[in-house]
């Protein structure tokens, strides 16, 4: 299917303080795009500032703050913003049964419902365009739910969802919406991990505390190097590159190995057979100290 061009190289995208959000705007910045990337932190923005770029403060767990945003956006470019990229989210991990109702409301807060108010947000300017591109960037977990990350896998498979729906009752205006799905990407993804899973999990009180104390220190050791399964966020840059540029775009890009091989597993594979396997990242279990009354 043939897709207009977006109306200007204007692009607003989330979560640029590192990863893939930064080299995206790398990257599109060097192909001649005007990028507006965000982040949350005074110290990110200034930093972003720094090299150039036209940052916008936004936390999308605060409604006021992403309509204030795209709002901001739509301003600097007399309404003609020509795309979003939906990049920001983080992962809540530990087992379902330790994350309590306030953890996975603000993993959805995040990575679900402020991405939904701020694609809402801008519709209307595409709408009036007849044109433009949204580009949500999800996960490989977002086709299979493996263990101690439910959460996030939760809110990757909503997003698969969202943007399903979405790219269907857009067709035919001129709109285009795609989902970047990757692995494991060289980014402090991991480090943030453990620190939501440090900050929002009560290890004295789970059955795997012990568990919980040694995957901390594992995730907040960076891999130094890509690998087959691991993999720099420039590749994840590209692929969203083509996704707003091309005329003929993908609805899905995979990026890493992990992309195929869980296509493969989620398409063809009973989960009578994956069920046992993935259970083997389960680790065991202890008695959790009693409550006191």
């Amino acid at each position: 299917m043939r897709i207009p061009a977006v109306p200007s190289r204007t692009v607003l995208i989330t979560g640029c303080s590192s990863g893939i959000g930064a080299a995206t705007a790398e990257a599109l910045r060097a192909a001649g795009w005007r990028v507006f990337p965000t982040a949350r932190a005074a110290a990110d923005l200034d930093a972003l500032r720094a090299q150039g770029f036209e940052p916008l403060a936004l936390d999308l767990a605060d409604p006021a703050a992403v309509e204030a945003t795209a709002a901001e956006a739509l301003a600097r470019t007399d309404g003609a913003l020509g795309a979003l990229v939906n990049n920001a989210g983080y992962c809540q991990a530990g087992a379902l049964e330790d994350v309590s109702r306030a953890a996975l409301r603000a993993q959805f807060e995040t990575n679900v419902f402020g991405l939904h108010q701020l694609t809402r947000a801008l519709l209307p300017a595409f709408r009036r365009q007849g044109r433009g591109r949204i580009v949500h960037v999800g996960s490989v977990l977002g086709r299979i739910a493996t263990p101690m990350v439910g959460s996030y896998c939760a809110s990757k498979f909503a997003l698969e969802a969202l943007a399903d729906a979405l790219r269907i009752e857009l067709l035919g205006s001129g709109i285009w919406v795609a989902l970047i799905e990757p692995g494991a990407i060289l980014s402090r993804f991991r480090k943030n991990a453990a620190e939501t899973l440090d900050r929002n999990v009560d290890r004295a009180q789970s059955g795997f505390g012990d568990v919980y104390a040694r995957e901390i220190e594992r995730r907040r050791r960076q891999v130094k190097k890509p690998d087959w399964f691991t993999r720099p966020p420039e590749e994840v840059a590209r692929k969203i590159r083509h996704a707003l540029e091309s005329p003929r775009p993908k609805r899905r890009y995979g990026v890493t190995l992990a992309a195929p091989l869980t296509e493969l597993v989620a398409r063809f594979i009973p989960q009578a057979w994956t069920d046992p396997i993935l259970a083997r990242r389960v680790p065991s279990r202890q008695s959790a100290p009693e409550q006191q009354p």
